[in-house]
């Protein structure tokens, strides 16, 4: 239980080194403060440009992939490995908590972005043949309709598909993703909010079916 305490905890700590506000302090701004007010890589992008919202998807990304890869199998000084606790069970603690993090950072006064990109790390890392319904699904929403949002929370469900398909007895996966799915829609609310007002933005240069000007 001491292993998991602790990589849960690394896991949360990493998760909390929000790209967008670490990047965004070099070039003197706070993200928070600017567009939708959301710490995540799309206001990042809107705001401040597509690259700077790109070098904020990679750090996001990077550490959900991060934190899965290297701390489930890594033998910690004062920490090592416990036989019997399952790496399974471990690296599904280890990528919720690097979510979490991302969503409630401990650094930043709790206010952080709403965990996609992070989730896209997570699942790189643990299971890359989910990666294609899950991108899929979401440009294919988002070119529908534009919204970005709406993009992504269907996108988690997507992924809850496809590992029910894929591998319908994989029960730590299933209720992994479950979670997950339930998430995102939950730190999506305000976007949920702001669609059924009619108030939400869309990505007009992407969005197949916006109205064409006369």
């Amino acid at each position: 239980m001491f292993e998991l305490a602790v990589k849960t905890l690394l896991a949360y700590l990493l998760g909390s080194l929000l790209g967008s506000l670490l990047l965004g302090r070099l070039r003197g701004v706070d993200i928070r403060a600017l567009g939708s007010g959301n710490a995540g890589a799309t206001n990042a992008a809107r705001t401040l440009g597509r690259t700077f919202g790109l070098a904020v998807l990679i750090v996001d990304i990077g550490k959900g992939m991060l934190a899965v890869w290297w701390l489930p199998h890594a033998a910690l000084p004062g920490v090592g490995i416990d036989p019997q606790l399952s790496r399974v069970w471990l690296t599904i603690a280890v990528g919720a908590s690097v979510v979490v993090g991302h969503v409630y950072p401990v650094w930043y006064g709790f206010r952080g972005g709403k965990g996609a990109a992070t989730v896209v790390g997570v699942i790189a890392a643990m299971e890359p043949r989910l990666l294609g319904p899950l991108l899929v699904s979401w440009m294919a929403v988002l070119l529908l309709t534009g919204y970005v949002g709406l993009a992504t929370m269907l996108a988690g469900v997507a992924l809850l598909i496809a590992v029910y398909v894929l591998e319908p007895a994989n029960l730590p996966m299933l209720g992994f993703c479950a979670g997950l799915a339930a998430f995102i829609v939950f730190t999506h609310r305000s976007n949920i909010t702001r669609m059924v007002a009619g108030t939400e933005n869309r990505v007009k240069r992407l969005w197949l079916f916006r109205p064409r000007a006369a």
